[in-house]
């Protein structure tokens, strides 16, 4: 017998829902690919990839199998026990990366939380109780969590939540001198991200992430990379430290890991993941079968020279046209990025207008995103059909020449 299905409307969201979002007027019902579908039949295009995450676009086969095949298995067994689909993602995941230990959990601030919370750990472990500051950049995101939200350098964010945590510095992002500045030997961790999201899609410098490295190994720190956003093959490279060559002692992957499924990791070395001995952190769900099973279905597939040659391919073709599209409608002034994390970036004129881009787009059957009210973000599946591309990027360039005219 199958749950009785209610029909619901988008007034219903106004009437249940707690109102810290403002979701869009239609409500999506089924999505293929990078095609998704409203309730009224109307299909969109979809360049948002909901905000990085869907990976391999929706209801990839490949994924629906991995999910359906452990369904019909083993659900949740809590971390009293561990589960095969745990020990294989931990496996292919310290594979094919730096790190030699995992953490599992479930969202890209509760892996923060763990990366934050294991700096301070190991700093007052090996240096004492004075040693806990972080330093991070303005304009960062690193999750919603009190720890989290206070860490990323976006004010509007943190503010009236009572007392800020303290021993949290923020520099500009891409300075290295005013890192040099703020570092100390209190400072027991610095975190970036290698390509900044929420705060306007903007990749790091390589001499930036170098110089950090080298002033954390300096000042006994650790150097922590939110890869949430970045990481699981959107820039290219499996995660983004791999394009720049710099190392991280503690990363943070999330969002794509799942392809649409919640699930994230903490990534470190076997010296520092000593620090959390038994007891010292968990969480109920992190690791669980479900999540688990999905995330090594889309490890398999993301993790090979097809899909990642196939990212750096299709990221040339986005930022040429849409670089000519921005050009010929006079809206954008430059598109930065990495991979297919790309970001067209509005020009004096149309400042602070990315909202009405998006609104626009959705009107022609596109989504797209913001990441700051100056930045159209790009966040597509990584597999994205060209017909798709082309379809979708035309109706973006009828939505930009609706908004140019206007």
């Amino acid at each position: 017998m199958s749950a009785e299905h209610v029909s619901v409307a988008r007034a219903d969201f106004d009437q249940y829902l707690v109102p810290n979002y403002a979701p869009a007027a239609f409500v999506p019902v089924r999505g293929q690919g990078s095609r998704v579908w409203d309730q009224s039949g109307r299909e969109l295009i979809d360049f948002a990839g909901g905000i990085a995450v869907n990976v391999l676009g929706h209801c990839h086969p490949a994924l629906v199998a991995a999910l359906t095949e452990q369904a019909q298995q083993l659900w949740h067994i809590s971390n009293v026990f561990t589960n095969e689909p745990t020990l294989r993602l931990a496996r292919k995941l310290v594979e094919a990366t730096f790190a030699e230990r995992v953490f599992f959990c479930n969202s890209g601030a509760e892996a923060n939380e763990a990366a934050f919370k294991l700096a301070r750990r190991v700093a007052h472990d090996r240096y004492g109780e004075d040693k806990y500051e972080i330093i991070a950049a303005f304009n960062s995101f690193h999750g919603r969590t009190l720890f989290t939200v206070n860490v990323g350098g976006q004010p509007k964010y943190s503010d009236g939540f009572g007392p800020k945590i303290s021993g949290i510095t923020h520099v500009p992002y891409n300075d290295l001198e005013a890192l040099k500045a703020a570092i100390s030997e209190k400072t027991c961790a610095v975190v970036l991200e290698p390509i900044q999201g929420e705060g306007g899609v903007l990749p790091a410098e390589r001499a930036y992430l170098e110089g950090a490295r080298a002033l954390c190994d300096q000042h006994n720190a650790l150097l922590v990379f939110d890869e949430v956003q970045s990481g699981m093959g959107r820039s290219g490279e499996l995660f983004a430290y791999m394009h720049y060559g710099v190392t991280p002692d503690i990363l943070s992957s999330a969002k794509s890991l799942g392809g649409g499924f919640p699930i994230a990791a903490m990534l470190t070395t076997s010296e520092l993941a000593k620090h959390l001995a038994v007891g010292t952190h968990g969480t109920t769900y992190g690791g669980n079968p479900l999540a688990c099973a999905v995330g090594e279905a889309v490890i398999d597939i993301v993790n090979t020279p097809q899909v990642l040659d196939g990212v750096k391919a299709r990221s040339e073709q986005f930022r040429e046209r849409l670089q000519a599209m921005g050009q010929r409608h006079g809206l954008f002034e430059e598109v930065r990025g990495l991979g297919l994390l790309l970001g067209a970036v509005l020009n004096p004129a149309w400042q602070g207008k990315a909202k009405q881009v998006l609104d626009a787009a959705v009107a022609e059957g596109l989504l797209v995103l913001q990441a700051s009210p100056d930045v159209v973000r790009f966040a597509p599946s990584l597999v994205i059909e060209q017909a798709d591309i082309d379809e979708g990027l035309a109706r973006f360039e009828r939505a930009l020449a609706r908004l140019s005219q206007a």
